[in-house]
């Protein structure tokens, strides 16, 4: 570890002030993570949710899930709550029940910006960036083509300039032409220098984890003292369904957690391929997979901050394709909430299509995926922005048309709306128009017309003629004009100089100790 930083002030008042949004492109709503004003909805009756707890608690007294990480099962062996065979380890529901306990029901990530802090849990709702494709799509090129850094860091510019994207989750694109021994070394000097949003690790070897928390200490100005005392950044990781844990997740696993960091697990079962056909049985397997990485959390550091994602959905059964934003996917995620508030842990969802291109169906799908986090009392909804064909393709038109529905989203849970007091009653409004006229022009309309309704970014509401007197320009054509303006006008946010430095000289020593292997 290089050596710690010491506490330095701030250069230029605070570093990115959360309304700094450069050169005003679009009018934009404010950073203001939502609150969740709205019941959760709850598809199971109290029987549903102990039958699907049941379950779980099955697969993992009589099944067992396999952990081929052998520091992992050293653990798990020592505790006198597992039965460990070879690799696969067995636990009995009160030992479970006990482990996940000691989980917070809340907890916050503080980033170099601490007013981008965010809270996980209770009625709070996150939303984060497309992350990992692959691939990249926008209409310049108008085909899907490897990712570079240049993308990347395009789309990172995007996520910190809405401020309906509150985390920034890993690559936006997987920038390809940086060879993968170093790709985390860049990626991570461009997430922290063109953003002061919470960011991630991968849990993809110990090098990659623990460059990546130095960078994050190192951006914050912090000791590892006060690094590990809250955490500062987040991993997310998945099982590899059915029933096993890989030994490089594990590994980022155990090493985040003994430091004190956010802990995210998302077992990625498609109902039908990789989980059974039916939801419930869906649920209950990725269940028993979060459950387990959660209680190995917490026999490493009782109280580790833990949160339970879900990444349940169906297949195609006709080509065996993921399928996404379906009704059973929707359900899943409602469920897997229930469950979620059940064991008292914070919960991740996902926005996600299987289109391929920024079309109709990617956004029926998206918002409908969007929408399931939300009914669910999701608090960290992944991919919220940017995703296209199953996670393959980052698109920066799919990243801005998905921010008007995070907008709306934002919008719909603001407590002014269903306010009902005399103002909003309006009585006297009433009164005056009688029944004649209009509204338009009375002084209580006058006083609330520019906050009365959402005033969109990227929405046409002009009549047809009014609008293909303007150029006809379709959504994913403005989406594309408002992509190149925000990266013309793009400011990067403040950052202590003598802390850039010192980033930029831990990522050159990494590069010349050679970086992470590729054979993890």
């Amino acid at each position: 570890m290089a050596v710690e930083a010491k506490r330095r002030k701030r250069g230029g008042g605070r570093a990115g002030n959360a309304e700094r949004r450069g050169t005003a492109v679009i009018d934009q709503m404010p950073w203001s993570p939502p609150i969740n004003i709205d019941r959760p909805v709850e598809p199971l009756a109290e029987e549903g949710v102990q039958a699907i707890h049941d379950g779980a608690m099955r697969i993992l007294e009589e099944i067992g899930i396999e952990f081929l990480n052998p520091e992992a099962l050293e653990i798990l062996k020592a505790s006198g709550g597992c039965t460990v065979d070879g690799e696969n380890v067995r636990m009995g529901r009160d030992f479970v029940m006990e482990m996940i306990a000691k989980a917070p029901e809340e907890w916050t990530i503080t980033p170099r910006n601490p007013d981008r802090t965010l809270t996980m849990g209770g009625r709070h709702i996150n939303f984060g960036n497309v992350s990992s494709p692959p691939s990249y799509w926008d209409m310049n090129i108008g085909r899907k083509v490897t990712g570079t850094r240049e993308m990347c860091a395009n789309l990172l510019k995007l996520s910190q300039y809405f401020n309906c994207i509150h985390f920034v989750g890993g690559y936006p694109v997987e920038p390809q032409d940086v060879h993968p021994s170093i790709r985390h070394l860049d990626v991570l000097y461009d997430k922290l220098t063109l953003t002061d949003k919470v960011a991630h690790a991968y849990c993809l070897g110990k090098e990659r984890v623990e460059d990546v928390m130095e960078m994050v200490r190192i951006a914050g100005g912090l000791t590892s003292d006060e690094f590990e005392a809250k955490p500062h950044m987040y991993t997310n990781i998945n099982s590899t369904s059915p029933l096993k844990h890989d030994y490089p997740m594990l590994d980022g696993w155990m090493r985040i957690a003994r430091r004190n960091q956010g802990l995210v697990v998302t077992p990625f079962t498609l109902a039908g391929a990789m989980a059974p056909v039916t939801m419930a049985g869906a649920v209950a397997q990725s269940l028993a997979e979060g459950l387990c990485a959660i209680v190995l959390a917490q026999l490493i550091r009782p109280g580790a901050c833990c949160a339970i994602g879900t990444f349940t959905s169906n297949v195609d059964m006709k080509s065996g394709a993921p399928a996404f934003g379906t009704p059973e996917y929707m359900r899943a995620t409602q469920m897997t909430g229930q469950l979620a508030r059940f064991y008292k842990l914070p919960m991740r969802a996902s926005g996600v299509c299987a289109a391929n291109v920024p079309d109709g169906q990617a956004m029926w799908e998206t918002s409908n995926s969007l929408w399931s986090g939300v009914q669910a009392g999701a608090n960290m909804i992944y991919h919220a922005a940017g995703w296209l064909e199953g996670g393959l393709i980052a698109s920066p038109e799919k990243f801005v048309m998905d921010c008007e529905i995070l907008q709306q989203i934002q919008r719909y849970m603001d407590p002014m709306i269903t306010r009902t007091g005399p103002d909003e009653i309006a009585f006297d409004a009433v009164k005056e128009v009688g029944d004649q006229g209009h509204f338009f022009g009375i002084q209580h309309t006058q006083d609330r017309y520019t906050t009365a309704f959402y005033q969109p970014f990227l929405s046409d509401w002009r009549n047809y003629e009014a609008w293909e007197a303007a150029g006809s320009r379709w959504t994913a054509e403005r989406a594309h004009q408002v992509y190149r303006d925000i990266i013309a006008s793009f400011e990067a946010p403040p950052m202590d100089e003598g802390i850039r430095e010192e980033l930029a000289a831990f990522v050159e020593r990494r590069k010349e100790e050679g970086g992470a292997p590729t054979d993890f």
